[in-house]
């Protein structure tokens, strides 16, 4: 037996003054609570209680043995308390990661909505294109794109990414439509080198049948702000996620085009560094964005029905 639940043992024999009690209660025979209390004594080198017929009394020692440690056992209780409050309240330093451009267009305005709301919630935003270890740069949660490594990481879906084909409306007009994915390969094609297998394009027919398109152009980038630039200044055809065309194809610099061909969307993804014992501010913060990324929610509250933009 430890010390502290040798203490917490002497407190409860003093306490409820029965040796049978006592290990009725910390579920014990009587024979080991005494061995247990003879222990105690033994490497103190003190006699704590003395024991008659009538019952039991403490010592000068035993006393103060008692009150120590029932100051102990209290400071032990306040720390726990202090500790699972902690952990229930919303409150305190949020660490959240993201990568550059999702972070900056979408979790940023939606992290300063979360803070309006929470304001015992201090953020620390972290947006880089790199992955980095949660665990070690301390970040409570990460927004990822696209499928998970398995990992002893928590994670939550909190929803998808579409992605849209799009194009200028003076590169279309230079270069012609196209109005089926296989007549991308008579077009330049602006590749995103960042993705797998950037070279092709994965489509889909109204059936859900697949058409992988093998694309070429002059320009490749693994940054998607630069294929934005890029497509808007009519270098060729791009893929864009949508909270990046949106904008562009509202004020009418890109034109979303091959609108009956889906274009596989990404998943979003909550990550966490555990998922057990999840704080309360972790929580909040991920049924929050499920709130905002369910069904479209993210983009549909700043730019209405999709239907357009698609």
């Amino acid at each position: 037996m430890d010390r502290f639940t040798s203490m917490q043992l002497f407190i409860r024999l003093v306490d409820s003054g029965s040796f049978s009690r006592t290990a009725r209660d910390m579920n014990l025979t009587q024979p080991t609570v005494t061995k247990h209390i003879a222990a105690i004594e033994a490497r103190l080198g003190v006699r704590l209680l003395n024991r008659n017929t009538r019952g039991m009394r403490l010592t000068e020692a035993g006393t103060l043995f008692y009150e120590r440690c029932k100051i102990i056992q209290r400071e032990v209780e306040t720390a726990d308390d202090m500790v699972t409050r902690l952990g229930e309240r919303v409150n305190g330093r949020l660490r959240i990661a993201s990568s550059s451009g999702f972070g900056r267009r979408v979790v940023m305005p939606l992290a300063l909505e979360f803070m309006a709301s929470n304001p015992g919630v201090q953020l620390d935003l972290q947006f880089d294109d790199h992955m980095i270890d949660l665990v070690e740069h301390g970040i409570d949660v990460s927004v990822r794109m696209g499928k998970l490594a398995d990992s002893t990481l928590g994670s939550r879906c909190l929803g998808l990414n579409p992605w849209v084909t799009v194009a200028s409306p003076a590169y279309l007009a230079r270069c012609g439509e196209p109005n089926h994915p296989s007549l991308l390969t008579a077009h330049h094609c602006i590749v995103y080198s960042s993705v797998q297998g950037d070279h092709l394009w994965h489509y889909a027919d109204s059936k859900g049948t697949p058409i992988p398109v093998a694309v070429g152009g002059p320009l490749r980038t693994n940054n998607i702000s630069c294929i934005a630039s890029a497509a808007i200044d009519g270098i060729g055809i791009a893929l864009l996620p949508l909270y990046i065309a949106r904008r562009w194809i509202v004020r009418g610099a890109l034109t979303s085009i091959l609108k009956d061909f889906p274009l596989p969307a990404q998943e979003i993804h909550a990550v966490y560094p555990s998922p057990r014992l999840v704080p309360a501010k972790v929580s909040a913060w991920i049924g929050f964005l499920q709130t905002q990324f369910e069904d479209d929610a993210w983009i549909k509250r700043e730019w209405g029905n999709l239907d357009s933009l698609r």
